[in-house]
C-alpha cells in the first residue's frame, strides 16, 4: 500500500495517521532508520499519548502491508504490469520493470481512492498539517536505536508538496515516477510509459475491493 490507502481511514486521528506514513517517509529520508513491528508494539500502550498513537499507526502500516502483499490481486496485477512494462521498455532485463510493477499497483490504488473521494485527500493533508512534525520525529527516535534528524523536515515538504494530488493525471504520475527512478538510481521512464496507464488504471479499479480487503484491521 501507499500513503493514502494506508491513512485515509484515520484523518480524525492525526498522530495515528502520521504513524501510518512513518515507514514510507523513512524509506525516503533515512533508509538506515527502521521502525519494525516489534519496535512499534513496545510503545503502543505507553503513557505518552502521542508516542502511543504514532506507534499504533506504524503497527497498522505493517499489518496493512503484510496483508496487501500476500493478496492474490496484488500478486496478479504486479506480475501483469511487470510483463507489460518490460515489453514497453524493449525487453528491459533489469530490475526496473519488476520494481515498477510493484509500486504501480500501490500508486494506482491511491489514485482510485483519490478519484472516488477527493474531499478525503484534503482531509488527509489537513490532518497532517495539524501535527507537530518534530514531535513525530522524536517519537520515531524513541522507538528504535538509530536516530534521524531529517524526518520533521520531510513531513513539512510532504505536506506542502501534496504530490498525491498528481496521481490521477497520467503525465503528472509519470513525472512523479521519474522522481522515484532518480531517487533509487534507475533509468528514467520515457513519455510512452503513459500509454499503458489508462488500462492499468482500469485493471486496478476493477479489483479495488480485493486490494483494500475487508480483512484489514482498523487497529485504532
Amino acid at each position: 500500500m501507499n500513503y493514502f490507502a494506508h491513512g485515509y481511514r484515520y484523518v480524525d486521528d492525526p498522530y495515528f495517521l502520521a504513524g501510518t506514513a512513518v515507514p514510507d517517509w523513512l524509506s525516503v529520508v533515512d533508509r538506515r532508520v527502521r521502525v519494525r513491528p516489534k519496535d512499534a508494539a513496545a510503545h503502543m500502550d505507553c503513557g505518552d499519548a502521542v508516542l502511543a498513537r504514532v506507534a499504533r499507526g506504524v503497527s497498522q502500516h505493517h499489518s496493512d502491508d503484510a496483508w496487501f502483499h500476500s493478496c492474490a490481486a496484488f500478486a496478479e496485477l504486479s506480475l501483469r504490469f511487470t510483463v507489460e512494462i518490460r515489453d514497453l521498455l524493449g525487453g528491459d532485463a533489469g530490475m526496473r520493470p519488476s520494481f515498477l510493477g510493484h509500486i504501480l499497483v500501490e500508486l494506482l490504488l491511491d489514485s482510485t481512492l483519490i478519484e472516488d473521494q477527493p474531499a478525503s485527500l484534503d482531509d488527509y493533508y489537513r490532518a497532517l498539517a495539524d501535527i507537530e512534525n518534530g514531535v513525530v520525529e522524536l517519537a520515531v527516535n524513541r522507538m528504535q536505536p538509530r536516530q534521524t534528524e531529517h524526518l520533521a523536515l520531510l513531513i513539512s515538504l510532504f505536506t506542502r508538496e501534496r504530490f498525491l494530488c498528481d496521481y490521477p493525471d497520467d503525465r503528472q504520475l509519470l513525472r512523479r515516477l521519474n522522481q522515484v527512478m532518480k531517487r533509487v538510481k534507475l533509468e528514467r521512464l520515457p513519455e510512452q510509459f503513459c500509454e499503458l496507464l489508462p488500462e492499468a488504471r482500469r485493471a486496478v479499479r476493477a479489483r479495488r475491493e480485493e486490494l483494500l480487503g475487508l480483512e484489514l484491521s482498523e487497529g485504532a
